[in-house]
């Protein structure tokens, strides 16, 4: 909670998977290399403060919460979806963006812990699953490079499609500091567009 200029109460689980899959709607909708950033970092802080990493999944409580009796690490969706589910989720594509492997480890030690619980009750557990199927098949993404007018227009026209199952990321033409993943040429005057699938691009 945050009211005249004074925060209080820790974050929990969901604040930091849900402020990630934000954030890289965000970085869909707009690159900048700050908002890249705090992805990174709150993928970490996930992993640092959530994630049991001797037995997979992230507790909903931080390392560093008051002392409680039981530390639960919900899987399963209530009326909102498993915080688990998202973190899982959105740390693949996050792994994805950066080329940072730990990420996508961390939601696959999520993703086993679960998987015995997805198999008996799969629609407690919607969100895991759909991580589970990014994991299975990974998204495409896209990377578009050149003029920033020009990439402007091909984000507009792909934004009118509904694609779940890609990442489109338009990068201007000089943007320095990326990852590798995401550091693709770009030609003067032109738009060049990367279409990958992990660590494979097409011709």
């Amino acid at each position: 909670t945050y009211k005249d200029g004074r925060a209080h109460l820790d974050a929990y689980l969901d604040d930091y998977a849900y402020l990630l899959a934000a954030l890289l709607e965000l970085i869909q909708a707009d690159l900048q290399p700050q908002d890249l950033a705090d992805a990174v970092a709150l993928g970490e802080g996930l992993l640092e403060h959530f994630e049991d990493a001797e037995h997979g999944g992230f507790f909903f409580t931080a390392h560093d919460h008051e002392r409680l009796i039981h530390r639960p690490k919900p899987g399963h969706d209530n009326a909102t979806p498993s915080g688990n589910g998202v973190a899982a989720w959105a740390l693949q594509r996050l792994s994805a963006l950066t080329g940072e492997l730990r990420f996508a480890r961390a939601a696959e030690r999520a993703l086993g812990l679960y998987f015995p619980s997805m198999r008996e009750y799969p629609g407690a557990f919607a969100t895991l699953a759909m991580a589970l199927a990014e994991a299975l098949e990974p998204p495409g993404m896209l990377v578009l490079r050149g003029d920033r007018a020009a990439i402007a227009a091909w984000s507009n026209e792909l934004a009118r499609e509904l694609l779940p199952h890609l990442m489109v990321v338009a990068i201007p033409g000089g943007l320095a500091g990326l990852p590798e993943s995401l550091d693709k040429p770009a030609r003067p005057g032109l738009v060049n567009a990367w279409l990958c699938r992990g660590v494979t691009c097409l011709e």
